[in-house]
């Protein structure tokens, strides 16, 4: 941007100017205090007409049918002529109205809040600058919005003034550090001293600086800081350094780029000043009403001169489709069974050929643990009562067939003797904890006692199925010795397959011991029944937890989870969800399937309006009334619906 420099000579003028215009503006300022003078905010006029197509062929009457009687109704927009006769007429909308409050309709979690900002002629002045706030306050919160600026075109050329003055001031910076060098006094020092040295100006070869100062005893940055002009170069650093404290007293008031909604530049007083300003909101739960204010300040230069008294408050009520929601609790059916089974499994080493349980042996104590803690809890368990648990043992393959399944026998048997044992210390302490019950007559019983547990051992014998997994997803073993692993799997007597795999795989000392251990298993079979419960099934029904998130996620204006959600039940909830997404065909799909209720055909007339089919959405509109007048009011806040009530002018008595 270039900038005009003005003369010496007209600085003298243009002070005088300035002290003549002070004093005008701070007299006009003081009537601004006394008038209490303020910006203001208003409605536009309604744009819903705009929402629907103008090619729509004879928009402006319909024919309708009455659900109740079946007699065809005439809807026209029209009005009497001079003649008595009816004709078309067309109402035009103000430029703004003087409501304080407005209903806007809430589509896709998303709300637009339009209001215009009017600025009266009297705070307008060409060396002012108005700097207006709009903010909302929104569920007890405040949130300031993007600011609007009116500038004085005197204002604007008093900021710009101060551009041109710091663009000359930069000008004072040098930027090519070498014009502080004393070129000629270096070349002639060099010429007269050191010929050598001024003959390397002339020699087009290249000399590094450590060569330089090998030859001449000194290196080419100190000469050259000896012959440099250094309070020079320390004032061009001055400069540098205070280049921003300059702009700040330069540029007073810097002109703005980001952040603001509007920046214009008022060229005459004689109008008042009228903005349109939009702002679009995300909705949330529990939000119903947003206020809008208006505040601000005149500043003249960098100098505030007014403060504007805060507007009088917009208030915007939002009408959202999540308040057609059907609260209605879904459930599912589902049979509960008497009997309960749980299963847990634990690894317990055993010494080579043993079958007695050591917790001191590698991780038994906690894996026993692990299984005390989980019979404790069961036992304790206010929902069921233990009948039985079957303990399973499993061996690893080397040995004979016949050993193994003897030893994982004795080894389950040993297991379930050391459980059995400790559980009866369990439950006899528990019993002792419980104590006594005391009844209303004040007789004294003792508690109920924990019965004793049935176990009951099995073996597995060896865990040949385990170590089919446990070699395919091994690391460690090549894919040789997994070939050759496989090649014997098919070998149907045990013995015989564990000897040729003890002499015929090159990895069999790994799997011996790293893979054997884990298939020494214990596992424990628990068997429950629920307690009072005397069937063996019962059917019931449970709340659909899925469902109803999906009715939460509609109250919540969460509509991208709710179709989610809803999508599999394609009930009317999931046409809200989808209404409200603006996926109006898969929403009209499945209402038409529904029950024609108020709640339903209202819908429709808003899916049939935004489709442009005046007469469906007319008839589905005064039927929905028909069934329920709370409906007359509603269709005032939604777009949809407020378009056609005010384009066909239907009156309360039509809708009733």
């Amino acid at each position: 941007m270039c900038f005009r420099h003005f003369h010496r000579a007209e600085a003298p003028l243009l002070l005088l100017l300035l002290l003549v215009g002070c004093g005008t503006t701070g007299r006009k300022a003081e009537r601004l205090r006394i008038d209490g003078s303020r910006a203001s905010m208003s409605l536009p006029g309604e744009e819903a007409e705009a929402m629907l197509p103008d090619s729509i062929p004879g928009k402006d009457t319909l024919v309708v049918t009455d659900d109740r009687t079946g007699a065809q109704m005439l809807i026209m927009r029209a009005v009497k002529d001079e003649d008595g006769e009816m004709v078309a007429h067309e109402q035009l909308e103000a430029a703004y109205v003087s409501a304080r409050f407005r209903n806007v309709a809430e589509r896709n979690g998303k709300v637009t809040l339009k209001f215009c900002i009017n600025v009266p002629r009297q705070m307008m002045d060409s060396k002012w600058q108005l700097r207006l706030q709009p903010s909302m306050e929104v569920l007890g919160d405040t949130l300031r919005l993007e600011p609007v600026t009116i500038t004085g075109k005197d204002y604007r050329r008093a900021q710009l003034r101060g551009y041109q003055q710091y663009e000359r001031w930069l000008k004072g910076i040098v930027s090519d550090t070498t014009v502080f060098i004393r070129r000629w006094q270096l070349e002639l020092f060099l010429e007269r001293n050191l010929p050598e040295v001024w003959a390397f100006r002339n020699d087009s070869s290249w000399v590094s600086d450590d060569e330089f100062q090998s030859v001449f005893g000194v290196s080419e940055r100190e000469a050259v800081e000896h012959y440099t002009n250094k309070f020079r170069r320390g004032w061009n650093r001055w400069l540098i350094s205070r280049k921003d404290k300059t702009f700040r007293r330069l540029v007073k008031v810097p002109i703005q780029t980001d952040g603001l909604r509007l920046d214009t530049v008022i060229v005459s007083e004689e109008g008042d000043f009228l903005y349109e300003y939009a702002q679009e909101i995300s909705t949330r739960p529990r939000l119903r009403k947003v206020d809008v204010l208006l505040s601000g300040a005149i500043y003249e230069q960098d100098r505030q001169v007014y403060t504007i008294p805060s507007s009088d408050p917009l208030s915007f009520y939002i009408s959202s489709l999540s308040a057609f929601v059907d609260p209605t609790e879904r459930y599912l059916l589902k049979i509960i069974e008497r009997r309960v089974s749980a299963n847990t499994a634990c690894y317990i080493d055993f010494g080579s050929g043993r079958y007695e349980v050591d917790e001191s042996l590698s991780s038994n104590r906690e894996e026993i643990g692990r299984i005390k803690e989980n019979l404790k809890a069961l036992i304790m368990d206010s929902r069921f009562d233990m009948d039985s648990i079957v303990v399973h043992a499993s061996a690893s393959p080397e040995g004979s067939i016949s050993y193994n399944r003897a030893l994982s026998a004795k080894r389950s048997a040993s297991i379930s003797r050391y459980f059995d044992d400790w559980m009866k210390a369990l439950c006899d302490s528990l019993d002792a904890q419980s104590g006594f019950l005391v009844s209303e007559d004040g007789s004294i019983s003792k508690s109920e006692s924990h019965k004793c547990i049935l176990f009951t051992s099995r073996s597995d014998g060896e865990n040949w199925r385990m170590l089919d997994k446990l070699v395919q997803l091994d690391s460690v073993m090549g894919p040789a010795c997994k070939s050759k692993y496989m090649e014997y799997a098919s070998i149907k007597d045990l013995d015989r397959r564990e000897k040729l795999m003890q002499k015929g795989i090159a990895s069999y000392r790994y799997m011996r011991e790293h893979l054997y251990p884990r298939l020494r298993t214990v596992k424990f079979e628990f068997h429950l029944h629920r307690k009072g419960m005397v069937q063996d099934t019962i059917h019931t029904t449970v709340l659909d937890s899925v469902y109803m998130a999906g009715v939460q996620a509609i109250r919540d204006h969460d509509y991208p989870t709710a179709v989610t959600l809803l999508r599999p039940y394609a009930d009317y909830n999931a046409a809200v969800a989808y209404c409200a997404m603006g996926y109006d065909a898969s929403a009209m799909e499945i209402l038409r399937k529904c029950e024609r209720s108020d709640r339903v055909l209202y819908m429709m007339a808003i899916l049939h309006s935004r489709k442009g089919e005046d007469r469906e959405a007319v008839q589905c509109y005064l039927s929905a009334c028909a069934l329920n007048p709370g409906y007359v009011h509603r269709g005032n806040l939604d777009p949809e619906i407020s378009v056609l009530k005010k384009r066909y002018e239907l009156k309360y008595e039509q809708l009733q």
